[in-house]
C-alpha cells in the first residue's frame, strides 16, 4: 500500500485521489469503490480527507456517487 506524504506541497486529499485515480485506471478498481471510512482507515486519513478525494474522482468523472450505496466507478 501506498502511504501519503503530508510533508509534500500537495494535499492528502489530492494524494489519495491520484492514488485512487490509478487504481480505476489499472483496473484494479471495478465497480464500488471503498467508503470514505474504509479509505480514511487505510490510509490513515481523516474521514473529510478520504471524502474530498472520492467528491474529487466524482467531479473528474471517473466515479458516480449513489445516495446511501457508495461510489462507483463510471467505466
Amino acid at each position: 500500500m501506498v502511504v501519503l506524504d503530508p510533508d509534500l506541497p500537495v494535499p492528502l486529499w489530492k494524494q489519495l485521489a491520484d492514488i485512487l485515480a490509478q487504481h480505476i485506471e489499472s483496473g484494479e478498481y471495478t465497480g464500488k469503490l471503498p467508503s470514505a471510512k474504509t479509505l480514511a482507515q487505510e490510509y490513515e486519513v481523516s474521514h473529510k480527507t478520504s471524502e474530498h478525494a472520492l467528491q474529487s474522482l466524482k467531479e473528474q468523472g471517473l466515479v458516480a456517487a449513489v445516495k446511501g450505496l457508495g461510489y462507483f466507478v463510471k467505466r
